[in-house]
């Protein structure tokens, strides 16, 4: 053999193992990184893995933020530190960064949403086109994050035709970015635009409240001992049930709200009482299995369960209220699925303390509305 195909076979050995081991060390690496826990567990050894991916070249941009689907908080953070060490070398070198290679990573929806913002953060900072062309395609995002700024950009465009006294075409641009927004403050905003324009937005269609609701109270909740009494509707729900209540017998309401915001408000049915606590019951039927969100707003104490499973609860009272507060993941089954609210009421007298209300809506994991058919 040829001296020189002997040196060219004997580099490309070298090269082959030398990639192959670099390869191997990042996935040892990685791996060390995604195993550390809390109070510091793995810190010693994540030092060490942390050096070796911020040495990564930077055409190894995707791998490393590949690695954190499915990472913990602390690993986040460690890989997001790694990432950043490898693109302030490749400035600082005027290496360019593998956009090509980015731009496929952003658009697998199944990476981690944080990681997919990444990505698109450094496909901005060097191609700021493509960026662009990219954001106006993920109006569909499954990402909350990168869908909310794909909306923003509608609407920031719908303001300049909004601004310009182009109202028709703002109104279209408004409408268009409607569609896709998911996140709760920007619907609210777009809406309340399209109503001042003369294009009113159906409130309740938009968000898909749940308002259609049989009431039942008041019961005690003196000196807020109501919040853990188990009352009769806990137990089982009897809508022909009459029951001992705080101010004599008490028996279920039916309740349908109109309020915009899906206000199921029990100071109408009930009366405008303190130190009572009430019940509201809802039965809703699914095509299907489905994983889901109950999303809950309320300035009183409460408790929700989904087909008489507890989900979460709050005691607490008149701090203020917020659309989507309270996100609850679940699981509705095929069939009929029931929702039972507590809410409490305490014994402040001032006028601002008189609210005795929730809302209630269902959703997927980013917000879009399930419009479930309601008893």
């Amino acid at each position: 053999m040829h001296k020189i195909h002997l040196l060219a076979l004997v580099g490309f050995t070298i090269y082959g193992i030398s990639s192959s081991a670099r390869a191997a060390g990042l996935s040892e690496s990685i791996a060390v990184i995604r195993a550390i826990g809390p109070e510091g567990k793995g810190n010693a050894e994540a030092t060490a893995a942390w050096k070796n991916l911020s040495a990564a070249p930077v055409k190894e941009l995707p791998t490393l933020l590949g690695a954190m689907d499915g990472a913990n908080e602390l690993a986040l953070n460690w890989l997001r530190s790694a990432v950043d060490t490898v693109v302030a070398r490749a400035a600082a070198k005027k290496e360019a960064l593998p956009v090509a290679a980015l731009e496929k990573f952003l658009g697998d929806q199944g990476h981690h949403p944080r990681a997919r913002r990444f990505a698109y953060e450094l496909i901005a900072s060097t191609d700021t086109k493509a960026a662009e062309r990219l954001m106006a395609g993920m109006l569909g995002d499954s990402s909350p994050e990168l869908r909310r700024e794909a909306v923003q950009r509608l609407i920031t465009e719908a303001d300049t035709l909004h601004k310009a006294s182009k109202t028709n075409d703002a109104i279209t641009k408004y409408q268009a970015a409607l569609k896709p927004a998911r996140e709760a403050d920007q619907v609210d905003a777009i809406a309340q635009v399209l109503g001042k324009l003369g294009a009113p937005v159906d409130f309740q269609k938009t968000f898909g409240w749940v308002n259609k609701w049989q009431v039942i109270g008041p019961f005690d909740n003196t000196g807020g001992a109501g919040f853990e009494r188990a009352f009769p509707p806990e137990a089982a729900v009897d809508l022909k049930a009459e029951y001992d209540g705080k101010t004599g017998k008490v028996r279920w309401q039916e309740v349908s709200s109109t309020n915009d915001y899906g206000a199921v408000d029990f100071n109408k049915p009930i009366g405008e009482l303190k130190g009572v606590t009430g019940y509201a019951w809802t039965e809703l039927d699914s095509d299907k299995s489905r994983p889901v969100e109950l999303r809950m707003a309320c300035d009183n104490g409460w408790k929700v369960w989904l087909n008489g499973k507890l989900l979460f609860g709050r005691d607490e009272y008149h701090y203020g209220t917020e659309i989507d507060q309270y996100r609850m993941p679940a699981e509705l089954k095929a069939g009929k699925n029931t929702i039972l609210v507590k809410l409490c009421q305490n014994e402040m007298v001032a006028d601002w303390t008189k609210t005795w209300e929730f809302q209630l809506r269902i959703t997927d994991a980013i917000g879009t509305p399930i419009i479930l058919a309601g008893k």
